[in-house]
């Protein structure tokens, strides 16, 4: 990344978390603190003035889906990464989530370095899923019996692969040397033949299914 300064947005409608949150990346050399949104209406309105590299957001905000923000967020900024920091354990929120695009998903719970990590992870392309949350989604999600291959195609396992190394199909993409249109096609195809309704939920399958071994990017 070189010299470059990540700027960081935070929507959360806890006072107090967000400017302890705030306090904390103020004191990265790396990352730049540029506001706080207390609700999802401020929240489109700061991404769309100040255009963060990445948005820390709680999904349970006082006026509207956090996730549903997410989403809105991905197609009017796609340039913009946000990872979701929750206090909530519902095992859903996690496929929610990374359907609407999300490029985290940490428990607030968790330590400081996890957030900051996930920052880094988000900003270069890549996923970012607590290990107390991905062990929840691998226990809730049911077994798929069939072909160890799963059917999948050569191709088509090497995205998965790249999808258990916790990169998005942008991240994919340039990787392989192949369109992000092309790469969708690809996740689409995976998610279809695992019975999966997001990449992560994928993983999850996959994994269990002994397909893949998801690296460090899920489960920090």
């Amino acid at each position: 990344m070189g010299d470059q300064v990540i700027t960081v947005l935070v929507v959360d409608g806890h006072q107090t978390f967000a400017e302890l949150l705030g306090v904390a990346l103020r004191g990265q050399p790396d990352l730049r603190y540029v506001g706080h949104a207390r609700n999802g209406e401020q929240a489109i309105r700061l991404a769309a003035e100040l255009k963060p590299d990445v948005i820390l957001l709680d999904p349970e905000l006082p006026d509207a889906d956090g996730i549903a923000i997410a989403e809105l967020l991905r197609h009017r900024q796609p340039e913009t990464r946000v990872v979701i920091l929750t206090a909530s354990s519902e095992a859903t929120l996690v496929g929610r989530a990374t359907a609407a695009g999300a490029a985290g998903f940490l428990s607030k719970n968790g330590a400081l370095g996890d957030v900051l990590n996930a920052v880094h992870t988000a900003y270069g392309g890549g996923m970012t899923v607590s290990t107390d949350i991905l062990a929840r989604l691998l226990r809730s999600t049911t077994p798929v019996v069939g072909p160890r291959a799963g059917g999948l195609t050569a191709r088509e396992h090497e995205v998965l692969e790249l999808m258990g190394s916790g990169l998005d199909p942008r991240a994919i993409a340039r990787r392989l040397g192949i369109s992000v249109h092309t790469c969708r096609g690809y996740v689409k195809a995976v998610l279809a033949k695992l019975d999966a309704h997001s990449q992560l939920e994928a993983v999850a399958v996959a994994t269990r299914r002994g397909l893949i071994r998801p690296d460090r990017h899920y489960g920090r």
